[in-house]
């Protein structure tokens, strides 16, 4: 394995990161030695608000660039900001990982485009979701306190798919439940980090990343 080793003299790398990737950024960081890669994340709940997520990424960067920052990197996808994060990355020179959503990077985006319209029926559990589905599916939508509206969410999906990043027996018991819940089929995809690990270690310099979930 040819991992990158950081001197002191390596220029650190900022990557600013939806907090629902946190651990996973965490992981594949570790598992490739990258201890000059600087993190900063925002709340995972910005995903329920996608016109948020572009102007929090650049006051992020603004932030990172007072601090001295020069090279920074964007661990979010589009995620529903319809183009507004491509042209804030634009703007402040700086390149963020490939895909229309984590969903999509996870399974790996070239796999994702290619099962096209199968896609649109799917209710997509990542291991965040899975573990924090109350906090930030149920609660935020008042599926809690409205439990007859989880039909009017979630009617036109057929499956909920688990794209595991992890081998967790409680995360896959979690899915299980989440899906029947909603009343809908179940499926478990063990994918690891896919694309995350190598636009991460790219952008560190690594030559031959290691998957921390392989």
């Amino acid at each position: 394995m040819d991992t990158f080793s950081p001197t002191p003299q390596t220029e650190r790398l900022t990557v600013i990161a939806c907090g629902a990737i946190a651990r996973e950024i965490v992981a594949v960081l570790a598992a490739n030695g990258l201890s000059h890669v600087d993190l900063t994340c925002l709340p995972a709940i910005l995903h329920n608000m996608p016109k948020k997520i572009a102007p929090a990424v650049e006051a992020a960067i603004v932030a990172a660039r007072d601090r001295g920052a020069s090279r920074i990197f964007i661990a979010y996808a589009d995620c529903g900001t319809g183009g507004h994060l491509d042209a804030v990355c634009e703007r402040h020179g700086v390149e963020r990982i490939a895909g229309p959503h984590c969903y999509s990077f996870f399974v790996g985006n070239d796999r994702f485009a290619t099962e096209g319209d199968a896609n649109m029926t799917t209710f997509w559990l990542t291991d965040f979701l899975a573990r924090q589905f109350d906090a930030v599916i149920a609660k935020p939508f008042r599926l809690d306190r409205y439990p007859e509206m989880t039909a009017m969410l979630f009617g036109n999906y057929e499956r909920v798919v688990h794209i595991a990043q992890t081998d967790d027996a409680e995360l896959d018991s979690r899915a299980r439940a989440i899906a029947d819940r909603l009343g809908l089929a179940h499926e478990r995809r063990f994918v690891g980090y896919g694309d995350l690990v190598g636009a991460l270690t790219m952008a560190a310099g690594v030559r031959q990343p290691h998957d921390a979930a392989a």
